[in-house]
């Protein structure tokens, strides 16, 4: 029998990534994407970026991580930017909005920290809901094959995404 989220839990402790966590979240991940995971695009911009892990969250349900978000600095053209993910949840526990609450709290650390503007590479019918957008992103170039409609932008504040162009790259 599958394992739920805990009654008394109801939802996820949100936390901040720490340390100890990495070999928890790469298990999560690895359940998540499977060995694909490091053919996608994603990856390699997570390999030229800054991994900023006082941005990055953890899901927990008591002792058990059921969801993790990264987040990486990047530069688009010369816009500084913060790019999303991996964003991964335990299979049993997806209904419970934990994705959602993961993508959130990301993005409002980001915009504290003072970043006018999330990417992500994803489906816009899930991530639209959280403020994200393939137009403005449509001049934004990933290093490697991508489908554009999946390059996704969530501005976050005022003309935040605009005139977002160029290659994104290390910052």
């Amino acid at each position: 029998m599958p394992m739920t989220l805990s009654a008394a839990a109801q939802a996820p402790t949100l936390k901040l990534e720490q340390d100890q966590d990495g070999p928890a979240i790469e298990i999560l991940l690895d359940h998540a994407f499977g060995p694909g995971r490091f053919t996608k695009v994603s990856e390699r911009v997570r390999e030229i970026a800054e991994f900023r892990q006082d941005l990055s969250f953890c899901a927990w349900d008591e002792s058990r991580l059921v969801g993790c978000v990264r987040m990486t600095r990047i530069r688009v053209g010369g816009t500084e930017a913060i790019f999303l993910g991996p964003l991964a949840v335990a299979a049993d526990v997806r209904k419970f909005g934990t994705g959602g609450a993961l993508v959130q709290r990301a993005c409002e650390a980001a915009q504290a920290a003072g970043f006018a503007s999330v990417l992500l590479v994803g489906d816009e019918p899930y991530f639209g809901r959280f403020g994200f957008s393939a137009a403005p992103a449509r001049a934004v170039r990933l290093p490697g094959p991508v489908d554009q409609r999946r390059v996704l932008v969530r501005p976050l504040r005022e003309g935040g995404a605009d005139n977002l162009s160029g290659l994104v790259v290390a910052p």
